[in-house]
């Protein structure tokens, strides 16, 4: 009889685990691999039978790119898949900032395989409209803000007006409370975000790996932020929930491995608008529930920098009829100046690895 007792303590013990973020978060990253592991090879053949000359390559591009002609697009599919896999097992559902985090990821996946749809079977780069899926965008980021600042609000923590107010970098208690238009801010974010990782979206490898670092990264601050103990510690604002956002960075870490083995150079598979639109949704969304809106343009840099280019790139030449890079977004420049693939994408990790550290560095610097 003791013995039954102690075994079915251990066994208690170990239900135990399933409170816990950290777990939870280690479980959704395994979790989503795994789905993407397993499920890669049926969708990308799917796909490659489905679009038969696949994603139609700019003429004007790197020559290097041609052979590259016929490769499946919408591999987002996959990533998706992991990601809302392992976040209806391991995330609590009941919690607003998950289920807003999912609502934009699966909303700005939908816009994005739209966009896929109608380049794979016009063969063009002229997808979706340009002003009407950021309105959509935009609409779908505003409502998820929208419920995020009411949570933030209806928490009574630091104030009646934190959920509407901007936080600050190095600054604990310096806010910028600006009511209603948090909502248009926050959008502002969610939509550049998913808009900025579709940009560096161009290479084998390149948009993924940034991703999940910073994913990673926002996920310490997930955790961090959601925890009491650790946000007083650290003096950053505790945002009550925001910690179990870590479960859902876990998946996409692990949806992003699992891709990243069939888009490994030669990509197998491209995560086409699909899914890079889906991830920079995704990472925020995030920034925005945890108050980081600014730190992730550190974190993000690199996509930032991407954004940055075909910006001044478009505007440059709009006023002088000159360009400034050999051709944009900027990772297409260094392969105009004699850089191979691997080498932009290696060097472009290093860049979004240090940026992350740097990111990161804010949570102490107050």
């Amino acid at each position: 009889m003791l013995i039954w007792l102690v075994e079915l303590s251990e066994y208690f013990k170990f239900l135990n685990l399933f409170r816990y973020i950290t777990f939870r978060t280690g479980a959704a990253l395994f979790t989503s691999a795994l789905i993407v592991f397993l499920f890669g090879p049926t969708i990308i053949n799917s796909l490659r039978v489905r679009q038969g000359k696949g994603q139609p390559i700019r003429a004007d591009g790197p020559q290097t790119h041609f052979k590259k002609a016929g490769t499946p697009t919408m591999g987002g599919l996959m990533i998706l898949a992991g990601i809302v896999g392992a976040s209806l097992l391991w995330a609590d559902l009941s919690n607003v900032y998950v289920v807003a985090t999912l609502l934009v990821t699966l909303g700005f996946g939908a816009i994005g395989f739209y966009d896929d749809y109608l380049k794979v079977t016009k063969q063009s780069h002229m997808g979706f409209s340009g002003k009407a899926r950021l309105g959509i965008e935009f609409v779908i980021a505003g409502i998820a803000v929208y419920f995020m600042m009411r949570t933030a609000l209806a928490s009574g923590i630091a104030g009646s007006t934190f959920g509407s107010s901007i936080a600050f970098p190095f600054f604990k208690d310096f806010m910028i409370n600006i009511g209603i238009m948090f909502v248009v801010f926050g959008g502002f974010v969610i939509v550049g975000a998913g808009n900025a990782v579709n940009l560096t979206d161009g290479l084998d490898g390149l948009a993924i790996v940034p991703v999940m670092i910073a994913a990673a990264s926002f996920g310490v601050i997930a955790y961090l932020a959601g925890n009491v103990v650790f946000a007083n510690y650290l003096q950053i604002n505790f945002v009550p929930g925001t910690g179990e956002l870590a479960v859902v960075l876990g998946a996409v870490i692990g949806a992003g491995l699992g891709f990243l083995w069939f888009n490994a150079p030669p990509a197998a598979i491209f995560m086409g608008d699909t899914g890079s639109l889906a991830l920079g949704g995704t990472i925020g969304t995030v920034a925005v529930a945890t108050k980081h809106e600014i730190v992730m343009a550190i974190i993000g840099g690199l996509f930032v920098i991407e954004t940055l280019s075909v910006i001044i790139q478009v505007g440059f030449f709009k006023m002088t009829g000159r360009r400034v890079f050999l051709m944009a977004p900027i990772h297409h420049h260094f392969e105009k100046k004699g850089w191979t693939e691997s080498q932009v994408v290696i060097r472009f990790w290093i860049v979004a690895v240090g940026l992350a550290m740097l990111g990161l560095s804010t949570l102490k610097l107050r």
